[in-house]
């Protein structure tokens, strides 16, 4: 995600290496090469100018300032700031109030609504406690009605449809009726999308939304379609006033233009971002998280945010004192590998690692990585698999035939065991390390803070 976005700014930053401070003379040339960065990004131009008019001010407003900080360094900052306040500035959060509280999702269609409806549900259950109802509107999109059937048993959450019913007002008063009756907080109505705007569509999803009266109005939009996004965003917004933007499949190929313009264009904020199809892969919008990204620093905050969802606190304390003891085995390793697919896609999580973007970009790395460490350890008996120091080359033989692997693949895999088991097992003697696995913060620590 920004991939390119992100190597076109670090080019720019690097015409000023070697500087020694800012000058008109640079600072022109490092703007020129951002504006054609964000431009190539799929960002209005009369947007990218304005967002570098603003860098170059300040920029040149510090050149006599903070004279041990690099010039690209206070590049840099600028532009982080900047990027910051272009999306929004900060998070905002979604709108829950009401007995039940209504929720409307709308957008063209192929833009995720009705995945997007189902990660929400799970997000409200898992996050904030809730007990969510999915309405199925769509009267129109074959197997519609049947998708978010299928999406809505994967997150356990109940779902209100009337396959008889071919108006998505009276399907959407009595979802609301429905969840009112069951006790139900919050209703999620996931509307018809069409392949472009019209008439028909806007007067549709304007009627729904005088009818239920919704606290939040949500526009669900493919981020992959750039400046024609924020265009869309626009003609909806003009008709429906939303209250807030979805960003769907940032794991694709995004430029980023959708991101950077949609707060500047419409004034509403992006509330959430969402990639591929797992259903726990749904993140409420950082503007700050967003910009360390696209400037290659990484998000570890959501890195930690996303273990500690996998985690279990029991798991962890228990993992904490096997480390110490130096008893840490493959079966735990295995364990941390399950818990580390359920976070998402591999290469993703590695780029929210402050450094490994630039590592990784040229990487094909996806789940699949762990495929052969899990052959391993599978071909090992549980007495091998509780105490990794039985390994002896009758043992190693046997494995590697069960696994169809190499005697050197299995050593390089022992060792490379041993160095982490040697690793965590120091690390946890440190002051203030917990649960060590992974790189994961102590689970005890994490709900504290998040008291």
């Amino acid at each position: 995600m920004f991939n390119s976005l992100s190597e076109r700014l670090e080019g720019a930053f690097k015409t000023l290496k070697g500087e020694n401070k800012l000058t008109e003379i640079n600072v022109a040339q490092s703007v020129k090469e951002i504006r054609r960065a964000l431009v190539a990004a799929d960002v209005n131009y009369k947007i990218a100018k304005e967002f570098t008019d603003t860098i170059k001010d300040k920029a040149l407003g510090q050149e006599n300032l903070l004279k041990s900080v690099k010039p690209g360094q206070l590049m840099t900052k600028i532009v982080n700031d900047e990027l910051v306040d272009l999306m929004g500035g900060t998070s905002v959060d979604i709108d829950l109030k009401g007995k039940p509280a209504v929720i409307l999702i709308a957008g063209l269609q192929g833009s995720g609504k009705t995945t997007f409806t189902g990660k929400l549900a799970l997000h409200l259950k898992t996050e904030r406690k809730k007990r969510p109802l999915v309405v199925a509107c769509d009267v129109y999109r074959p197997a519609a009605v049947d998708q978010l059937t299928v999406i809505a048993d994967q997150v356990k959450c109940p779902i209100y449809k009337d396959p008889g019913n071919q108006n998505p007002v009276e399907i959407a008063l009595q979802g609301i009726k429905h969840a009112q009756d069951h006790n139900l907080d919050v209703v999620i109505v996931d509307t018809a999308g069409r392949l472009s705007v019209d008439e028909k569509m806007m007067e549709e999803i304007s009627n729904i939304k005088e009818a239920i009266q919704p606290s939040e109005t949500l526009f669900v939009v493919d981020s992959m379609t750039g400046q024609d996004a924020v265009n869309t965003a626009k003609a909806f917004n003009d008709r429906l006033n939303f209250d807030g933007v979805v960003l769907t499949k940032l794991d694709g190929d995004t430029r980023g233009g959708a991101a950077l313009s949609i707060k500047y264009t419409v004034g509403k904020p992006i509330k959430f971002v969402s990639m591929g199809e797992k259903m726990n892969t749904l993140d409420v919008f950082h503007p700050d998280r967003m910009a360390s990204r696209i400037l290659g620093m990484g998000d570890i905050v959501s890195f930690v945010e996303m273990a500690e969802r996998q985690f279990d606190e029991e798991q962890a304390k228990k993992l904490e004192k096997k480390i110490k003891k130096n008893k840490f085995d493959f079966n735990d390793f295995l364990d941390q590998i399950g818990q580390i697919r359920k976070m998402g896609d591999l290469k993703h999580l590695m780029n929210m690692i402050p450094g490994m973007s630039k590592m990784t970009k040229n990487l094909d790395i996806d789940n699949s990585a762990f495929n052969k460490v899990e052959a391993i350890i599978f071909s090992m008996t549980p007495e091998e698999r509780t105490n990794p120091d039985l390994m002896n080359m009758s043992r190693k033989k046997r494995i590697a035939n069960g696994c169809g692997q190499s005697i050197h693949e299995i050593n390089m895999f022992l060792k490379q065991f041993d160095q982490m088991r040697k690793m965590m097992h120091k690390m946890s003697k440190m002051p203030g390390m917990g649960a060590g696995a992974a790189g994961m913060p102590s689970a005890r620590r994490s709900k504290r803070r998040r008291r």
